[in-house]
């Protein structure tokens, strides 16, 4: 029986890992997508590729796609990644971590490659319990792309067809996607989540996406094997 594509975002970071485990867990055969944008921890490219390679994407590819040319965000300018905050201050406002319509940019990427490989069906790891305040990280958001994604593609207006955003992690808590990453055989030595890696690609362990991890696993009653190690 052939499988049914699906277009997955690959960060290489352990929420689109779970992401892609997941995906192919329930039958997908999965095409991992990966975007080169200028991020100041290019590091987790290479980590997407181990990951890719590790759970058997069907194919794994890279876009360049430089935002660094608008800058905006800690992530893409020469501004300095918000440390040490708390889980209050985290979910206050919009940090500067927010890459000004990344989700929205990654998504579009994604439709216009499963188009093209006919698949309908696009996973992304994003999360709206555990997270940074990013607003492209929340269901309305992606329930308005899904929408729009039928009305701006051919195999939308012409087939009739619809393409599923599947967000299966986003109602989750980082503890949850830590045991369930565990669950379908996601090897935590392989992701990178760090915002602020040193030269060596060691984590911080102090910015906002260090201490969400850190926060899941202790909750899980996991060690991280980055940490650990």
């Amino acid at each position: 029986m052939t499988k049914s594509k699906a277009v997955c975002l690959l960060s290489g970071g352990l929420d689109s890992s779970t992401c892609l485990a997941y995906a192919i867990r329930e039958g997908f055969e999965a095409y991992a997508l990966s975007v080169d944008y200028g991020q100041r921890h290019r590091i987790e490219l290479e980590a997407a590729a181990r990951i890719a390679q590790a759970l058997g994407a069907r194919q794994h590819r890279v876009l360049k796609v430089d935002l660094r040319q608008f800058g905006g965000s800690a992530l893409t300018d020469n501004l300095a990644v918000p440390k040490d905050r708390s889980a209050d201050e985290m979910s206050h406002e919009i940090p500067i971590t927010y890459v000004p319509a990344r989700n929205t940019i990654f998504l579009s990427l994604a439709l216009a490659w499963a188009e093209v490989l006919g698949a309908f069906d696009i996973f992304v790891g994003v999360n709206a319990i555990d997270y940074s305040g990013y607003p492209d990280c929340r269901p309305e958001f992606l329930a308005a792309f899904e929408a729009m994604a039928k009305l701006a593609t051919r195999a939308g207006v012409e087939q009739g067809q619809r393409f599923r955003i599947h967000t299966p992690l986003i109602a989750m808590t980082k503890a949850g996607i830590v045991k369930l990453a565990a669950s379908l055989g996601v090897d935590f030595r392989l992701t990178h989540s760090c915002y602020d890696p040193d030269e060596r690609g060691r984590p911080c362990g102090r910015c906002d996406s260090c201490i969400l991890r850190s926060k899941g696993f202790a909750e899980a009653g996991l060690a991280d094997p980055l940490v650990s190690a």
